[in-house]
């Protein structure tokens, strides 16, 4: 049995104006029930409206890359979290740049005329591309390799420059998000284990891989948001292993009998980059560049800074996210128009994996 959820909430506490950006988005929808849970007035800014939104919810309904909208999802509030992004699986570079910087520039802008008291970014551990060294720390230098980390590090460096005119900003990077409703390209995974199709791995399988749960994630976030003072913190489980060691246990718990087999790294990562751009496959530039290396953060500063600590194992949450996906398959295949991240994939080339001997 998975532990019980930890409450951020302080005994006593006023309710706060917030305000999620992308709130209709994954993350943003289990972030709006968390900020809900403990009493907080929330706002959503959002290009969509989740049917389920609770009534209490206000939605400003518009895009983070036009002022006027900003202005008016910003005002009044306290806090914001800002969890708007293009991402990886749109592959549209363009939108990488306007929404994930440039949108971020009007926020910070329009944040600091009308008296935010805190901001938190939601960034990406795809700022620091394939890291020199492991485990990557918040002195470690950020190099982005394509174009989606490029404009989340300009969305950090923009949030600095912002700091330095008064505005309290704190930057979270997350590890990749796993949890229940959480899909992408996860989706493709748990359809092939459903199905005891083969998994293959890039390369050994031996790299080491860390996951963080959406619910740690959001924990991790609504303490930095109360606390007061610019900072990064770095959010990922403490309990991971190798990628091969991750569909190992999602097999073993699943039952279906998928073989595990490898594939040659050079070769496939520069298939999987073409096939990328040329728009063949769903997978990203991100996608292609990480799945075969090791990446994970060290979390002790997050952990002694914001009183936190991950609840959940990579084991614990790939296997969540399989039984969420079986229990919701077929209201997840009927969706249309929600986010890259609570939508099905079509998987384009990777088709082609089903014909491999």
């Amino acid at each position: 049995m998975l532990p019980l959820a930890v409450d951020s909430t302080r005994d006593t506490r006023a309710s706060v104006r917030v305000l999620v950006t992308g709130g209709s988005g994954y993350f943003g929808e289990i972030l709006v029930r968390r900020l809900r849970e403990r009493g907080d007035e929330v706002r959503i800014l959002d290009r969509i409206d989740n049917p389920d939104r609770p009534a209490e919810v206000e939605l400003v309904l518009g895009d983070i890359r036009d002022r006027a909208t900003v202005e008016r999802a910003v005002s009044g509030v306290e806090v914001v979290h800002h969890n708007v992004a293009q991402v990886p699986l749109a592959k549209n570079r363009g939108e990488f740049w306007s929404v994930n910087a440039e949108g971020t520039r009007t926020l910070l802008g329009a944040s600091q005329n009308a008296g935010v008291r805190k901001l938190v970014l939601m960034s990406s551990s795809a700022v620091h591309g394939v890291p020199e060294e492991n485990p990557v720390t918040r002195d470690s230098q950020p190099r982005p390799r394509e174009a989606y980390g490029r404009a989340k590090l300009e969305a950090e460096n923009l949030a600095q420059q912002a700091v330095e005119r008064g505005l309290d900003v704190t930057v979270i990077r997350p590890r990749t998000i796993l949890g229940h409703g959480r899909l992408g390209i996860f989706q493709i995974l748990f359809e092939w284990v459903r199905q005891g199709q083969p998994l293959y791995l890039l390369g050994s399988g031996a790299n080491r891989y860390q996951f963080v749960h959406a619910d740690d994630l959001a924990d991790a976030t609504i303490r930095a948001g109360d606390r007061a003072g610019p900072s990064l913190y770095l959010c990922g489980t403490d309990r991971f292993g190798t990628m091969g060691e991750l569909l190992a246990d999602l097999v073993e718990h699943a039952g279906t009998g998928c073989p595990i087999r490898r594939l040659p790294f050079r070769l496939t990562q520069v298939a999987m980059v073409a096939t990328s751009k040329l728009g063949l496959s769903p997978l990203g530039d991100y996608h292609a560049l990480m799945y075969g290396r090791s990446m994970w953060f060290d979390i002790e500063d997050t952990r002694r800074e914001l009183d936190w600590s991950p609840r959940y194992s990579n084991h614990e949450m790939i296997c969540e996210s399989y039984e969420w996906y079986l229990a919701h398959r077929a209201e997840v295949l009927a969706r249309h128009g929600a986010s890259h991240h609570r939508s099905a994939v079509r998987r384009g080339i990777l088709k082609l994996l089903d014909r491999l001997p």
